[in-house]
């Protein structure tokens, strides 16, 4: 009887219509790509590094497929940007002020990829920056500078001059001059962003100069401003990423931008169809921006210095301190 119920199982199978079977092909679900063009190294850490972390979130929180390139020079700016472009990529990020050109050379090409650089002021219909206010901690480290410095001097060490860069020494300056009129920041650029011996160098001819501080924006030569300190026994401090760690017994605070949280939400923005050529201003009150004090050296500075940063962050916050941008 069984063998008999099996047969005319299968018989009734076989005489079913096929289509009553068949599925439908699910549709395929759109892959986000997003390439990343860096001007330096992603092991600086630092301004490159925390840009490729922020590429690594993207592809482990939405499922991306992401691509990274390390570009020095315009061409190669150009050339990055047109790959991704000519990949279908849906955004493609150019990882500081000097992106800015090149971007817009490219979404002229590609109008269906969206390409952001992170600093500047190009808008086009698919060509926006993202705006990382910088400047709002580093006039904190600037106040810090002026109230613990023995000299009344200073130094910063940039490695390209950008404006993007000076901006931030800008606001270092006003905010250590805020504290005291007189005092005195001394800036050297050394013209690139890699070595780290002509990082070193200038920083030890600023502190033989007379400062007692010193603050970088040289990306990877940044090792070379920590090495000088360490060997003078002079106060520094990081930036874009916290670098406490690098020199714990002389980096006092780092100035910190939170660009993987930044990359992230951008990229949601891509996603779902949302973005608006527009300049988008990062700080602070987005949860972008902050100080970041190395708690090993804090217990050295005076607790009125201390309390002088978070009443002056605050009014930062509040909008009742403008802090002076350069461009």
């Amino acid at each position: 009887m069984k063998r008999c119920l099996a047969i005319i199982t299968l018989v009734a199978l076989a005489c079913s219509p096929a289509e009553k079977h068949a599925q439908p092909a699910a549709p395929q679900k759109h892959v986000l790509k997003v390439g990343l063009l860096t001007p330096g190294s992603v092991n600086d850490n630092g301004w490159n590094a925390i840009a490729y972390e922020g590429l690594q979130r993207i592809h482990k929180e939405l499922g991306a497929e992401v691509s990274h390139q390390e570009t020095k020079t315009p061409a190669e700016f150009e050339e990055g940007f047109r790959s991704y472009g000519a990949k279908g990529y849906d955004l493609a990020f150019g990882h500081g002020f000097e992106f800015q050109d090149a971007a817009l050379k490219a979404g002229r090409q590609h109008p269906k990829t969206l390409f952001i650089t992170t600093s500047g002021s190009s808008v086009a219909q698919n060509v926006a920056p993202m705006v990382f206010e910088l400047e709002q901690a580093t006039y904190l480290l600037g106040i810090i500078a002026a109230r613990e410095s023995k000299s009344g001097k200073a130094g910063v060490v940039g490695g390209i001059k950008l404006p993007s860069i000076e901006s931030t020494f800008q606001a270092f300056k006003a905010g250590a001059q805020s504290v005291n009129p007189k005092f005195e920041v001394k800036e050297i650029y050394t013209g690139n962003f890699d070595d780290l011996g002509d990082a070193r160098v200038a920083t030890l001819s600023l502190i033989n100069a007379g400062a007692d501080f010193v603050f970088h924006q040289a990306n990877e030569a940044g090792r070379g401003v920590f090495q000088a300190c360490n060997e003078r026994k002079i106060r520094c401090f990081g930036s874009n990423k916290n670098q406490n760690d690098l020199a714990p017994d002389v980096i006092l605070a780092s100035a910190v931008l939170d660009v993987p949280a930044a990359f992230v939400r951008m990229a949601k923005v891509v996603r779902d169809h949302e973005f608006q050529p527009q300049i988008q201003y990062l700080g602070m009150n987005e949860g972008i921006v902050s100080l970041v004090w190395n708690e090993k050296l804090k217990p050295t500075v005076k607790p009125e210095t201390v309390a002088e940063v978070e009443r002056v962050e605050q009014e930062i916050r509040s909008g009742k301190v403008k802090v002076p941008r350069g461009f």
